[in-house]
């Protein structure tokens, strides 16, 4: 395994303009692993109390627990284990209604490593079986938390380039997976869909997604769309049209058409308005453009628009397979509706402000300006934002996890000691 000799200084114990920057612990950093965006959820809340998780140095993952309203987190330090080295075996966790918290990590091409707290609100878990269908093959782990508590679990079975979208659902009730589709966005043998989801207020789950051709980055193509208005049963476009499934590269509405080779990145991320409108985040090279800039994706009710956020200026080509050392991460984005206007903000790190934990906020989509700021005084590195998406959506307090780390290109590491894990907390 390449690594790069890095010497870097702790981060600094307080955040930009007096927001809180809560200490959790030491964490895994010579790989971005603990910092990718696609981590769904790295955070979580169930009632008054808040669960991290990540990565140590003994690659053991860690859950830290504390009451909201305090700063202080106990961890806990598991039994259970994953291989850091790969930059795409992330931790997933949540809470379901009853307080169960539910974990999934270290996935690559590997077998389903799932498990659920013994007691409600505990951090002693238990591995166990999900359904027992498809799990060979997983990557990318994500739950998701519905209105009434229950669960949804997305995955992909296969392979970069070559992979389908699976989707299993949890009842509180009866403390039972059950597996909808095995296959809701197919790739047909041919190619793979890389997917962004969220639950809206109303119980509608949102999918977007890009394809890859092949597991080069420099394949991706297309931004796709598809709801689900009843739980993952059945699926349809932004005008209502169901679709037939599974999702096809043929069938899909392609909600912005980018080509391939123009630097489009996948695993980004969505939400909704409070109308339930889907707002997705991406970045690529527009036609005709020098550089990669920041782009919001969003439907208003009628149409798409495809809405540039960024005027970066720092040029950078994206090509390869692995995890990639790229100058910027990838976005996360949130919405909010107020006055008649949706105002939306776009969390990155980019080096072009230092690498440190940036956002960009738009008062209002139908005249948009976007302002942007720091969140930190220091430099995250490859850091990506990831962020507790119940506590959001519950309080409108926004809780990032932010922590330094390094990222070899093509899954390489970076010789850098373990970096202090945080809790960002920020209120827009």
């Amino acid at each position: 395994m390449l690594c790069t000799l890095i010497a870097l200084a702790a981060a600094p114990p307080i955040a930009r303009a007096g927001d809180p920057l809560m200490s959790i612990g030491d964490a895994w950093a010579a790989n971005s692993v603990n910092v990718t965006s696609f981590r769904n959820d790295p955070i979580t809340t169930a009632g008054d109390q808040q669960f991290a998780a990540y990565y140590n140095a003994d690659r053991h993952v860690v859950i830290a627990r504390r009451t909201i309203g305090q700063s202080e987190w106990k961890e806990t330090v598991t039994d259970l284990t994953g291989k850091t080295t790969d930059a795409h075996n992330i931790i997933s966790i949540i809470a379901d209604g009853a307080g169960f918290l539910h974990i999934s990590w270290n996935h690559h091409g590997d077998p389903l490593q799932y498990a659920r707290s013994k007691m409600p609100n505990a951090t002693d878990f238990q591995t166990m079986p999900m359904t027992g269908q498809t799990e060979t093959n997983v990557t990318y782990p994500q739950f998701f938390k519905m209105p009434d508590g229950n669960l949804v679990f997305m995955y992909r079975d296969g392979a970069s380039g070559r992979g389908n979208l699976v989707i299993d659902t949890y009842s509180t009730t009866t403390q039972k997976w059950t597996q909808i589709y095995s296959n809701l966005i197919s790739g047909e043998n041919k190619r793979n869909a890389y997917w962004q989801a969220c639950v809206d207020p109303k119980g509608s789950i949102h999918i977007s997604w890009v394809w890859r051709e092949s597991p080069n980055v420099a394949t991706n193509h297309d931004i796709c769309y598809a709801r689900s208005d009843d739980g993952g049963h059945t699926w349809m476009k932004s005008d209502g049209t169901p679709y037939s499934l599974p999702i096809t590269a043929e069938t899909a509405e392609i909600a912005s058409p980018i080509p391939q080779k123009h630097d489009l990145i996948n695993q980004t991320s969505m939400c909704t308005d409070t109308d339930g409108h889907p707002i997705i985040a991406t970045y690529f090279r527009p036609d005709g453009g020098k550089t990669i800039q920041y782009f919001i994706v969003r439907f208003d009710g009628k149409k798409w628009q495809t809405i540039q956020v960024s005027d970066r200026q720092t040029d950078f080509s994206l090509s390869g397979a692995g995890s990639k050392a790229i100058p910027f991460s990838r976005p996360q984005v949130i919405a909010r509706n107020a006055g008649g206007k949706t105002s939306v903000w776009v969390l990155f790190r980019d080096t072009e402000r230092g690498s440190r934990v940036s956002i960009s906020a738009c008062d209002d989509l139908l005249k948009p300006k976007w302002t942007t700021t720091d969140l930190t005084d220091f430099s995250v590195r490859y850091w990506e934002p990831s962020y507790d998406h119940i506590r959001w959506q519950r309080d409108g307090v926004l809780d990032l996890y932010v922590q330094m780390a390094g990222q070899g290109d093509g899954e390489t590491l970076e010789n850098i000691a373990p970096q202090p894990a945080h809790v960002l907390e920020f209120t827009p």
